[in-house]
């Protein structure tokens, strides 16, 4: 084909180009300008289908006025070329562009443009093709949209009103199946709705619904079913012929359908549904066609049912059933031929069924047979060539039928109708009619061909041949369909030969001489074949005549020194056209007697050996110079080679030789391999001569080396360039190998390799230059190896010739074995690893893998394929040796290592015969290594655990052989080691493993993972602790990487290791630990994951400790794999109690820091872990351990240790630490409720849970006990209130509980000896430690609790001894001494007012279990440090002072009377101010305690008024304080004046209502103080001080600073009065 009809000229394309966009841009500004101008009401354009999006942006007016445009240009003749159609194609291109941005807004407008009424049919397809393709551009699209588009589609398919409606149903339609990609659901469920049973639909439903089937086939399949059955209801009611042609098509689209389907059945995610199924539902339409539409009188209607017929038999004949059926209806298909039907579509049908009948042994009945041939011998008279062609492949199939009762009369008929179609010359009828007659042979028939078949036969042969040797290349299609004649000649010719007896000497004239003179060779196998047949029944015809006569096994040949040449010339070749040498050999052995008599017996002889050397080999496999030395053309090369080695002067050997290169045939194998064996022979005396030849010869064709011929002086032999340059490459070689070893050393890099290097990269690099190439390569090595005086030869060209063949493996296909080129390379590198420079250990590690990956890829050849079965072994063998050869360079464990990496992935491959043969260069590879190295080098360390990880899943291949040679594996592994280390093997272990690999050949997978636990059982005892690491973290690294079998070995492995050596593996437990967590998280199957984890399990019952900590420094949130294993501990109560204590071992590890290890468990127990890990583990323990168990055992220490937990998070060190050794790190942040607190309260409320107490549960929940422990600032009265609750409701774990309490306060953590006391507090409220016995120790606790420096800490140690007096009052004398000394320790050092104030609650508590006398010296002490707080800035000083006051004074009794009363006296006037204290619970515990001390002034009056009384206690405390002070004027005024004056200092308190309270008392006080007192007060300072408190703030102060004033100046003029100066 020209350039220029391919391409458009460049110009052209430029100019187009700059069309297009200046269209665009006209139709964009037309657009624009549309858009302004229109003012069209879109709410009368559309019809009521619902509501539609809002106009975007005028999408709908851009699209409408687009629209526009194409129906204008559809209209415009296309006068400018690209002119109206472009416009139309770039307008319709705008709209789906714009739906790529906007597809829902673009759809919409186009929906709403269908929707306007009145539009044009065109108008609508356009619409319709816009949609497509917007829907194939933009896949899904909204549902609503989705549904509006499919309501209106299907609407306008089913209107069909004109012949215009066609088209526009036609666009609706295929609009329906684009939806249907993507939403098949919505267009199928409108489909159905309009596909009803006994209602004929519309045409355009069934139309959709057969394109839908066959654009969705899977998702229809589940419709198919109720489709077939409703469309047989309609068949009745389809009486117009357009509707039955209609269905007739849909139901041919239908089956074609199924059968997809069915052919594709295991890519099917929907129900299935049998072949038999679907025929039985298709079967009554069959019916329904062949009995009632097929009579319809119209044609179309005819054809149609005709049409549909062939792919539903396609489903109905295979069914057994309704095969009987389909054979009753033939007549009605005969009866047809005699309509006007196109008979092809009969006989098309006719043969379908004959096909059938005859594959599946089903004959049809006699009665219905004849008449089918006699109807289709009046069709063969037609000369149509498909109605003939099908025609005589139906006679061929009834022919062919098995039918012992076949009637003579039809074969004669059969052969008469043949007999009259021979003079057809068309390709195809030829090929029927040869057919045929093949066919009559193979049937028993062979009579009836002789004669006219056999010519007919013969003259197709000759025809066939002469139109292929003169061919014309513009008829290639004819040559095509020639060469098609020709082969089923040749398929016919053979099938005559070996069946037909008695052939006529005509047609083996033929043949003979078809030899003789035929230049199209590659027939000559199949004729030599068939020579070779019909000689042998010649001969064994004439066998009895030659016996009689005496004579000799004789045939008659024309011309036998004629065939005798010509077949030696074409033997030169004996691998061309299909083997045609061992044919030919066949046929000389057979004709030897014919042909040469004399050379007969040795022919006899010699004729087998040749035969034999071809059938060992293939085109790429055969040793060329071997046939030679068999032929006698390669003598008198050789002869000719030794006589210019050793004969002529060298200038005349270069004649010589440069006249043979010259006019050497290198088409010719004889003669190009003979030249080149002579250059090699003459090599042997004249290297240079040689070499000097080849360079001059290489000279004078250079100018011509770059075209792909060389022209020569021999023009009617041209040269082919690649041929050329692969006969000097190996000439080149050949020289190498027979010329003398110095001679070699000198010239082996230049010029020899050189050139070869140069040739084959200047050439094409086909598959014969490549074995050329490598070859030659192989010379050269070899050459130089067989040199004995190498000494320290460097091969320079060696780094070049490996790159190179590199590149060569590199290039051949994966998994096809086409040539030996794969073994020649290996061979060639094999031999370069042996010289000098050797390859490094990465260039080794290359070269293997490379190889390997070349080989061990390739499938297995079939059992049938010998050539290329030989192909195959040749490569396993060359990389068996290559790798046996690269072993040796490295004998160490490291090269066997690097060896068994390079096979892995193969080992691991999901492919049966990668798996196979890696596993034998696995055990080839062992016993090279063992024979070589033996005991001398041990394994290292981990390596031999490594090796067999690796090898033991295989023993349960799914592949026997597989599994059997990984167990010669691992019994050489095991060999090897047990050498190495000195270990013997008894003979019962042998016995063992003889029998486990006896039983490794069963197919029972279950029984093969037995055998492979038990083979596990016995390598266990060979491996060290640090092996048997090796060992699992290989066999866990390669779970997942082969089949569910092979992840099951592995596991096996690593349990059954587990089980026999856990105890002794306690120092590697964390690096077998750490592999299975590492994989586990990657395991797919669940039992393999359980068996993983039942390791994980075994391990953490002999080292709990070390799997503990292991597990809990896995990164939070814990994986599901870290849960699955928490669950599985949970299953095992007993286990789960021991992890338990594990895990709050671990918790209470951290308020014991100054812990030591005293072992390796401790080491691992103490190791730091993350709390917060930890408790999620407890939390999910408890929760999912068995609900019935309440966990008696464990209860209170669990409650006891997250109670712990919960305070240490309150405290200073409450920050979990960060372990970054072993957490990972996270971008976020963990979820908000996973942190200490709440996880912790979570596992407290799940405990509490498991009591099956409502009640106590309820309570916790109504009193806030888990609200306060979540607080910080209320932890500690949540901890007192749960310890309240628990004395209350937990009976049974109260006294362990005490004991955990004594143990956390005798703590060094500072949060749990607070928590703990806090918790003490309770239980001091309580007998529970009076009865257990525990009272002294605790006591012992809290006093030294009351001496720490933490306030909290002292102040509930302080609470705790007062709370002796609740829970065991009669131990409080006993305990006095201490109780009461730590009581006033906290008084005599008010360090805070909370500790102060705690010590004096727990004296008065103290005080009221004892009596006067047990208090001793104490009383006064408690006394005075009592009345120092009266006036204490605190109001909870003052309460609680005013309180231990009172309760000293109900303690007084006789011995203490008269000091207290005197302590009274020195407290009795704070004691009056503050019953007005501010705080007023101060105020009232204040007068309370006044009242009671009133009894030590010893007054009647005083005890009266302090009685109960109406009046408020303002006016109750004034009439008291007035009644005082008279009392006291008249019993003792010196106190009162005195009382007066101490009064006087409160007017400057602190505290307001004190001052007014001081002001209202020394008014008192003055009124009633006498004369004689009242001269000694100093007037001016009192009168200074009140009026200091006029400018005081408190308006009630500056009030009771006035009255007082007043009072004063009363009380200074009764003064002045009673003095002896006022009297003067």
């Amino acid at each position: 084909m020209c350039i220029g009809q391919r391409t458009k000229p460049p110009l052209v394309v430029y100019f187009c180009s700059i069309q297009e966009r200046t269209l665009r841009k006209e139709l964009e500004e037309e657009m624009a300008e549309a858009t302004i101008d229109s003012e069209e009401d879109p709410s009368e354009e559309r019809e009521d289908l619902g509501p539609l999006a809002p106009d975007n942006g005028g999408t709908f007016q851009q699209v409408t006025n687009l629209l526009n445009i194409m129906d204008s240009e559809s209209a415009k003749m296309d006068t400018a070329g690209a002119g109206p159609d472009m416009r139309k194609t770039l307008a319709s291109v705008i709209i789906t562009e714009k739906a790529t941005t906007e597809p829902s807004v673009v759809i919409n407008a186009l929906i709403r443009c269908l929707q306007v009424p009145k539009i044009s049919t065109q108008r609508k397809v356009n619409i319709y093709n816009i949609l497509q393709e917007i829907i194939q551009q933009e896949g899904e699209l909204e549902e609503q949209c989705v549904q509006r588009l499919v309501a209106i589609a299907s609407r306008e398919m089913r209107e069909i009103l004109e012949m215009e409606g066609y088209v526009k149903a036609e666009a609706a339609s295929d609009t329906l199946v684009a939806l249907s990609r993507n939403h098949f659901s919505l267009v199928m469920y409108e489909l159905q709705h309009h596909l009803k049973p006994l209602n004929l639909t519309d045409e355009f439903v069934i139309v959709t619904l057969a394109k839908l089937a066959n654009g969705n086939v899977f998702e229809f399949m589940p419709y198919m079913g109720i489709t077939l059955a409703t469309i047989f209801t309609m068949l009745r009611l389809a009486n117009e012929a357009k509707i039955r042609q209609v269905i007739c098509g849909a139901m041919e689209t239908f089956c074609e359908t199924v059968q997809f389907y069915l052919r594709h059945l295991e890519d099917s995610v929907y129900p299935v549904m049998t072949e038999d199924q679907f025929a039985m539902k298709l079967f009554p339409l069959y019916r329904y066609f062949v009995t009632v539409w097929l009579r319809n009188h119209n044609p179309e209607v005819k054809l149609g049912v005709i049409k549909s017929l062939k792919p539903m038999l396609n489903l109905l004949l295979p069914n057994d059933d309704l095969r009987e059926q389909v054979y009753d209806y033939i007549p009605l298909l005969l009866a047809e031929y005699q309509g006007s039907l196109e008979a092809l579509c009969i006989t098309q049908v006719l043969r379908q069924i004959l096909e059938v009948s005859v594959i599946t042994n089903t004959p049809i009945p006699q009665m219905q047979l004849h008449p089918i041939f006699m109807e289709l011998h009046v069709q063969m008279e037609m000369s149509k060539e498909a109605i003939r062609v099908g025609t005589l492949t139906l006679i061929r199939a009834v022919v062919s039928a098995d039918e012992p009762r076949m009637n003579i009369r039809t074969i004669y008929l059969a052969i008469r109708v043949v007999k009259n179609t021979l003079s057809d010359t068309r390709s195809k009828v030829r090929m029927a009619i040869l057919r045929i007659i093949g066919q009559l042979a193979l049937s028993g028939y062979q009579e009836r061909i002789k004669g006219w078949g056999l010519k007919y036969v013969s003259t197709q042969l000759t025809l066939s041949t002469y139109k292929l040797t003169n061919h014309r290349e513009s008829f290639y299609q004819r040559d095509l369909e020639e060469k098609m004649v020709h082969k089923v000649t040749m398929d016919t010719v053979r099938i005559i030969t070996s069946s037909v007896s008695g052939m006529t000497n005509e047609f083996w004239v033929r043949l003979l001489c078809y030899i003789v003179e035929t230049d199209y060779t590659e027939a000559l196998t199949p004729i030599c074949i068939s020579l070779v047949n019909l000689a042998e029944r010649q001969l064994h015809s004439k066998d009895a005549e030659a016996d009689a006569a005496g004579k000799s096994r004789h045939v008659d040949l024309p011309a036998p020194q004629r065939l005798l040449a010509r077949l030696l010339v074409l033997m030169s070749s004996p691998y061309k056209g299909e083997g045609r040498g061992i044919a030919m050999l066949n046929l000389l052995r057979t004709l030897s007697q014919s042909i040469a008599p004399s050379m007969a017996d040795a022919w006899e002889q010699e004729i087998p050996l040749l035969v034999k050397y071809l059938e060992e080999h293939t085109e790429f496999t055969w040793n060329q110079k071997t046939w030679e030395d068999k032929l006698i053309q390669g003598f008198l090369y050789r002869a000719l080679g030794f006589t210019l080695a050793t004969g002529l002067e060298a200038s005349k050997v270069e004649v010589l030789l440069l006249e043979l290169l010259y006019k050497t045939d290198y088409g010719n194998d004889f003669d190009r391999e003979g030249v080149i064996l002579c250059f090699g022979l003459c090599a042997r005396g004249q290297v240079k001569t040689v070499l000097n030849v080849l360079h001059d010869f290489e000279e004078r064709i250079q100018e011509s080396e770059q075209s792909w011929q060389i022209g020569a002086w021999r023009k009617d032999h041209p040269w082919r360039r690649e041929t050329v340059k692969s006969a000097l490459m190996v000439m080149y070689s050949c020289v190498a190998s027979h010329c003398h070893p110095q001679m070699l050393l000198t010239h082996v890099d230049n010029p020899i390799t050189s050139k070869i290097i140069h040739h084959y990269s200047s050439s094409c690099q086909d598959i014969c230059l490549k074995m050329a190439f490598m070859k030659s390569v192989v010379q050269v090595t070899n050459a130089i190896k067989n040199i004995k005086d190498l000494e320290d030869f460097q091969f320079a060209q060696k780094t070049t010739l490996t790159a190179m063949i590199m590149v060569i493996m590199k290039a051949e296909p994966a998994d096809n074995l086409v040539s030996p080129v794969r073994t020649m390379a290996m061979d060639a590198f094999l031999h370069l690893s042996k010289l000098r420079p050797f390859y490094s250990t990465e260039e080794n590690s290359e070269l293997m893998d490379i190889s390997i990956h070349s080989v061990i890829s390739l499938q297995a050849p079939g059992e049938d394929n010998e050539s290329l079965k030989t192909l195959y072994a040749n490569a396993l063998c060359a990389l068996e040796q290559l790798m046996e050869g690269i072993m040796q360079r490295q004998l160490d464990p490291k090269g066997l290592q690097e060896m068994v990496h390079l096979l892995e992935k193969w080992i691991l491959s999901e492919k049966e015969w990668e798996r196979e043969k890696a596993m034998n260069l696995h055990l080839c590879l062992m016993r090279v290594y063992v024979q070589s190295i033996g005991v001398c080098i041990p394994l290292k360390l981990g390596q031999f655990g490594t090796l067999v990880g690796l090898i033991a899943p295989c023993t349960c291949d799914s592949h026997r052989r597989t599994r059997m040679t990984s167990m010669d594996v691992l019994s050489s592994l095991l060999d090897l080691h047990a050498s190495q280390t000195c270990h013997s093997w008894g003979a019962s272990t042998e016995r063992e493993l003889a029998k486990c690999k006896d039983d490794l050949q069963g197919l029972d997978d279950e029984r093969i993972l037995s055998v492979s636990s038990r083979i596990a059982k016995v390598a266990c005892m060979q491996f060290n602790c640090d092996e048997v690491v090796s060992l699992v973290q290989k066999l866990c690294e390669n779970i997942g990487a082969l089949d569910l079998q092979h992840d099951k070995a592995s596991v096996t492995w690593i349990g059954t290791f587990l089980q026999m050596r856990v105890k002794e593996l306690e120092d590697k437990v964390a690096e077998i630990l750490g592999a299975i967590l590492v994989h586990l998280p990657v395991v797919d199957h669940l039992e393999v994951r359980r068996l993983l984890i039942e390791g994980i399990l075994l391990l953490a019952h002999y080292h709990q400790e070390t799997v503990l900590t292991s597990l809990l420094r896995q990164p939070l949130p814990m994986e599901s794999h870290l849960t699955e294993v928490w669950l599985a501990v949970a299953e095992n109560m007993p286990f789960a109690r021991m992890m338990l204590r594990g895990l709050m071992g671990r918790l209470q590890s951290r308020f014991t820091p100054g812990a030591n290890a005293a072992s390796k468990a401790d080491i691992w127990r103490l190791a730091a872990v993350d709390p917060l890990m930890t408790l999620c583990t407890i939390h999910l323990l408890i929760e999912k351990m068995d609900k019935d168990d309440k966990l008696p055992d464990i209860f209170p220490d669990l409650v006891y240790t997250l109670l712990l937990q919960l305070s240490s998070s309150q405290g200073p060190e409450a920050v979990s630490p960060v372990l970054k050794t072993w957490r990972l790190v996270y971008s976020g942040t963990l979820p908000e409720e996973m942190n200490l607190q709440r996880v912790t309260i979570k596992s407290m409320q799940l405990l509490f849970r498991r009591l099956n107490n409502e009640q106590l549960v309820h309570t916790l929940e109504e009193q806030g006990v888990w609200v306060l422990l979540e607080s910080s600032s209320m932890f500690l009265q949540g901890v007192g209130l749960l310890a309240r609750l628990c004395m209350r409701h937990v009976q049974g774990y109260r006294q362990r509980l005490s004991e955990l309490v004594l143990r956390g306060m005798d703590s060094e953590v500072l949060s749990c000896r607070v928590s703990s006391t806090a918790a003490c507090v309770e239980f001091m409220s309580d007998p529970i430690l009076y009865q257990e016995k525990l009272l002294k120790p605790v006591v012992s606790m809290l006093e030294r609790g009351v001496d720490q420096e933490d306030v909290v800490l002292r102040v509930l140690s302080l609470r705790a001894l007062g709370n002796m007096a609740l829970g065991a009052p009669k131990k409080v004398r006993q305990y006095r001494k201490v109780l009461l000394e730590k009581c006033l320790c906290s008084l005599r050092e008010p360090m805070s007012t909370s500790v102060t104030s705690e010590g004096m609650e727990a004296l008065a508590k103290i005080l009221a279990e004892l009596r006067e006398g047990d208090v001793g010296s104490s009383f006064d002490a408690i006394s005075e440090q009592c009345r120092a707080f009266f006036n204490n800035e605190s109001g909870l000083l003052r309460l609680k002072a005013f309180i231990l006051f009172g309760k000293l004074a109900k303690l007084v009794r006789i011995s203490k009377k008269h000091f207290f009363k005197a302590e009274v006296k020195k407290a009795w006037i704070p004691l009056m101010l503050h019953c007005q204290d501010p705080c007023s619970d101060a105020a009232q515990a204040c007068m309370a305690t006044m009242f009671q001390c009133v009894r030590f002034w010893g007054w009647k009056a005083l005890e009266g008024s302090s009685g109960p009384s109406d009046s408020s206690a303002a006016d109750k405390m004034t009439a008291f304080q007035a009644t005082l002070c008279s009392v006291l004027t008249q019993k003792k005024p010196a106190v009162l004046y005195s009382f007066l004056l101490e009064t006087m200092t409160y007017v400057k308190s602190n505290l307001s209502r004190i001052r007014i309270a001081a002001c209202n008392l020394a008014g008192i006080i003055m009124k009633q103080m006498s004369a004689h007192y009242l001269k000694k007060l100093d007037f001016p300072a009192i009168r200074n001080s009140l009026q200091e408190l006029q400018l005081d703030s408190d308006p009630g102060v500056r009030k009771a600073a006035l009255d007082t004033l007043k009072i004063l100046d009363t009380c200074s003029q009764h003064r002045l009065l009673a003095s002896p100066e006022g009297i003067s």
